[in-house]
């Protein structure tokens, strides 16, 4: 059933990576005023890899540089599996076409552990993962390049249930024994199992044959639950970093992680879920900080309801960002996500419309980013708040 009930766990080797850790406040939800006392940088973390459980070990593949091709200043909206799919897909196409949005961020595997296409073979075949959303993923993909849209795969990674249903040793499991589960009941499995990497490895690399010019992986973390066994977390997470990066650089592909937004400053609980935004910033190309004004608590930023307040908030945890990579050689790019969505759950919420993102969008600029990527998860969006596309 687990890795800490007779599964055994796979030995690993650590390699000394360069940059301090930052940790954060449990979940999005937390970093209360106090916390901003706390000291934010910790000693240079381990990056830990676990070796093959069998064959040769090929515990760190070699560096590989990275694509030629840089990207453009990502400006995207999330697609969901089924929406990609459908005929909708058309209407955000144009919405794209129409503004100042360049980019798709579109589901390859979702938090049920679904992908989104059926694959042709490895373990995803085996377990019967896919489904027809996207009946022609490599298709999709073209049409979207040939109209000048960047493509980035999401992958949700150590959320899933489809493969801890199907592998009960790669469960991730409490110091107890019992499996973990974390908002909804979905199963996790284990960051610091090789079959893990080596699974997600696979799918991210047909998300690469498919086209995409970038993998983003969500989900690449610990959940933030109490009662699991002590280790380092944070080393596992930014050695998978690194693994899946290397795999995707010898594709042509970038690769980008989601991160919490208080992991950029807050150093209660970074080590539970494993989340260091700077050593983050050296394992993957991009960092995507999840800075939604609704997620966070009364009282952040010094801001009695930040979702009141998308400017201000959006601005500081940026601000954070900047004096968290400040002095990193060659961090990561950072791209923010923003609120497309009306947080009705948060007390004292206000309506989310066009010019609460642009608010959010000028504080990415005056920040001084550039990238940013609006989420909705039920893909509803419009022009309100989006510039018109250059020449229009």
């Amino acid at each position: 059933m687990s890795r800490y009930r007779g599964g055994g766990r796979l030995p690993f080797l650590p390699i000394v990576a360069a940059g301090a850790a930052l940790t954060i406040g449990l979940l999005v939800l937390l970093l209360p005023r106090e916390e901003e006392r706390l000291p934010n940088r910790e000693p240079a973390l381990s990056v830990i890899v676990p070796a093959a459980s069998s064959g040769p070990d090929a515990s760190q593949p070699e560096r590989v540089p990275p694509p030629e091709q840089q990207p453009p200043r990502v400006r995207g909206i999330y697609v969901s599996g089924p929406m990609a799919g459908s005929n909708h897909m058309e209407d955000l196409i144009a919405l794209v076409e129409e503004t100042e949005l360049n980019t798709m961020v579109i589901d390859v595997k979702n938090d049920e552990g679904r992908l989104s296409f059926i694959p042709e073979g490895g373990l995803a075949a085996q377990l019967e993962a896919g489904t027809r959303y996207v009946e022609d993923l490599p298709g999709l993909v073209a049409s979207l390049k040939e109209k000048n849209i960047y493509t980035i795969a999401r992958i949700v990674a150590f959320k899933d249930p489809v493969l801890a249903q199907a592998r009960p040793d790669l469960v991730l499991c409490k110091g107890d024994g019992t499996p973990v589960s974390e908002g909804g009941g979905l199963a996790w499995v284990d960051p610091a199992s090789r079959e893990v990497w080596d699974y997600l490895l696979e799918i991210s690399q047909d998300a690469a044959r498919a086209g995409f010019d970038e993998v983003q992986l969500d989900y690449v973390r610990y959940p933030a639950v109490p009662g699991l066994p002590e280790e380092d977390r944070q080393g596992y997470i930014t050695g998978f970093l690194e693994y899946i990066r290397e795999g995707l650089h010898q594709k042509d592909v970038w690769l980008s992680a989601d991160v919490f937004g208080t992991v950029i400053d807050s150093a209660l609980d970074a080590r539970q879920i494993g989340q260091s935004y700077p050593a983050m910033a050296q394992a993957a190309d991009f960092i995507c900080p999840m800075i939604y004004p609704s997620h966070y608590a009364a009282g952040a930023y010094g801001l009695d309801v930040p979702d009141q307040a998308p400017y201000e908030t959006v601005r500081a945890a940026l601000d954070r960002s900047r004096k968290a990579l400040d002095g990193l050689e060659e961090p990561a790019g950072v791209r923010a996500w923003l609120q497309g969505f009306t947080a009705t759950w948060v007390r004292g919420h206000i309506p989310y419309g066009g010019e609460e993102l642009r608010a959010q969008i000028q504080a990415v600029y005056d920040a001084g980013y550039t990238d940013w990527i609006i989420w909705n998860a039920n893909n509803t969006y419009s022009a309100d708040g989006l510039l018109p596309a250059e020449g229009d």
